[in-house]
């Protein structure tokens, strides 16, 4: 596998969970078990790029490395982008991985997962999906939907991310989950492109690399990580750490 450099953007800022980073999580700050996730994954150098010094000190006080970026930057791929340029301005590494700060739990596997279709050369960013089974979530918008074809190489290539239910009829439904795999030019060229209608419209910034023509694919894997944005989100994460 192709090395590549692995960048988790922590933004303290978070209305439903106020300095989310930095929550406990049976004894490390949330931000530093996705670090050890995602150095566990063992894809690359991995770096914390930080709004806050808080964040940056927590990370560094657990042997990882930080970098602090803008605390303006309108997305997280923004923050990828300028933390990339930081950590990297020779444009060693080829390929950058975003993995989010907000999935403790996220297995290794599912981090190599989002990798795995670069290996087309077609493919311009990689990402990660997991078949929806709780029927209580196949209508809920927050579950964002991955409309897909396979692309006979052991992935699937996206067609459409959506908030609502689809594709209609009989069939899997899947819950795309937001680690990306860029190639470096990819990401570049996306940072630069301003955001697309259909993105505004459904609120997913995915959707300006499809508008704009860019290839995305998609590994299947068995199960979600789950995301931690609310207290008792929060409270879950611990409990499965606890009983881990």
């Amino acid at each position: 596998m192709t090395a590549a450099l692995v960048i988790i953007p922590a933004r303290l800022a978070a209305t439903r969970l106020p300095r989310k980073p930095l929550a406990d999580i049976g004894g490390k700050p949330m931000i530093v078990r996705v670090l050890d996730q995602a150095r566990n994954a063992d894809i690359g150098p991995v770096t914390v790029a930080c709004d806050n010094q808080d964040v940056a000190d927590a990370v560094r006080d657990h042997g990882g490395n930080a970098v602090m970026t803008d605390p303006d930057h309108a997305s997280g791929s923004d923050r990828i982008q300028e933390a990339a340029e930081r950590v990297d301005p020779d444009g060693k590494f080829d390929y950058i991985l975003n993995v989010q700060g907000d999935v403790p739990l996220i297995e290794p596997e599912a981090i190599r997962a989002a990798f795995a279709p670069l290996s087309i050369a077609e493919v311009s960013i990689g990402t990660i999906m997991t078949e929806l089974r709780d029927l209580e979530f196949r209508d809920n918008p927050n579950f964002v939907k991955a409309v897909t074809t396979p692309n006979g190489q052991g992935h699937h290539r996206a067609l459409y991310f959506t908030r609502a239910t689809a594709p209609h009829g009989d069939g899997p439904l899947f819950h795309h989950i937001g680690i990306y795999a860029y190639r470096r030019g990819a990401l570049a060229k996306f940072v630069q492109m301003p955001p697309s209608p259909l993105e505004m419209r459904e609120k997913l910034e995915q959707l300006r690399a499809l508008e704009a023509g860019m290839r995305i694919d998609v590994s299947i894997i068995d199960s979600a990580p789950m995301d931690v944005n609310t207290p008792e989100d929060l409270e879950r994460a611990r409990a499965a750490y606890q009983t881990s």
